[in-house]
């Protein structure tokens, strides 16, 4: 059995929990629970705050954990970095009032900072020559300068509204964080295979992430073209039709270039496209 720990609240815990159910891995997410077995997966979550989370993983509470890179960083435990999961994506970013003028990382020299994330404030500073004043905070650290507690702070920044509507402006990115798939060192051989099989889904998940398989109806005369036109895994699947001067060609686009590349398909003489998102793929 491997025990992963979760942070039991927020976007995180969100996004961790339909990752485990995309993955085919069910898991009640009652909190009233502090430990819940899968029905179907020899995995038990453990629910905890974020920042408990590194630590548990260190000691071998936890086999495994999903944390923010930010939490990971901040609490420096020993554990090792598995998989980067590319959800619940900040960054950590330095912020002061919108009215003040700011030039450069040097304005914070003799400043007070408010934050909840000191040792990675610190460091930065540390390695910049900035000499601050660090007053940590647990809590609504953006409420800080209004109220004349620091001069400016440090703190997780998403999209930014926060910051706006308490009159702050982001002024420098000190890292970017997402969800990191961290474990516990020395796992034995038993652990490991389940957590390779873990694994596994989670990349198929995660590949069909932003993917769509297209089917369209080809003109022979211009199939070559097609096929050059189309960024596919290897190489699209062509399927003959009854029409001998059309056949069927399947792929699987990003959705990125996916309205560039339906636009050339289309002057090529790509007739009947039909599009379907794609759930998992095995690559």
């Amino acid at each position: 059995m491997l025990r992963i720990a979760v942070q039991s609240k927020g976007r995180l815990f969100d996004d961790t929990m339909n990752l485990l159910s995309e993955a085919d891995i069910k898991v009640s997410s009652s909190k009233r629970t502090l430990l819940v077995q899968s029905s179907n997966f020899p995995l038990e979550v453990l629910y905890l705050r974020d920042d408990d989370i590194p630590q548990s993983v260190a000691s071998g509470v936890a086999d495994i954990g999903i944390v923010g890179e930010n939490e990971f960083c901040e609490r420096g435990e020993d554990a090792e970095i598995i998989s980067r999961l590319g959800f619940s994506k900040c960054r950590l970013s330095l912020a002061i009032p919108k009215e003040v003028s700011y030039q450069g990382l040097e304005w914070f020299n003799g400043k007070k900072i408010a934050t909840s994330y000191p040792n990675i404030l610190r460091h930065h500073m540390d390695k910049n020559g900035i000499h601050t004043e660090i007053h940590v905070i647990t809590g609504s650290v953006e409420i800080s300068p209004g109220i004349g507690l620091a001069d400016g702070i440090f703190d997780i920044v998403s999209s930014g509204s926060t910051l706006v509507s308490n009159n702050l402006r982001e002024v420098e990115v000190v890292m970017q964080s997402e969800a990191l798939l961290i474990g516990t060192k020395g796992m034995s051989r038993d652990k490991k295979e389940i957590l390779q099989e873990m694994l596994f889904r989670f990349e198929a998940v995660r590949s069909a992430e932003d993917k769509k398989y297209v089917r369209m109806n080809a003109p022979k005369a211009h199939l070559q073209e097609i096929i050059n036109v189309l960024p596919g895994l290897k190489s699209p699947t062509v399927i003959p039709l009854a029409d001998d001067d059309w056949c069927s060609v399947h792929t699987v686009l990003d959705q990125k270039r996916f309205w560039e590349i339906i636009g050339k398909l289309k002057e090529l003489g790509a007739q009947g496209i039909l599009v379907t998102p794609i759930e998992k793929m095995i690559l």
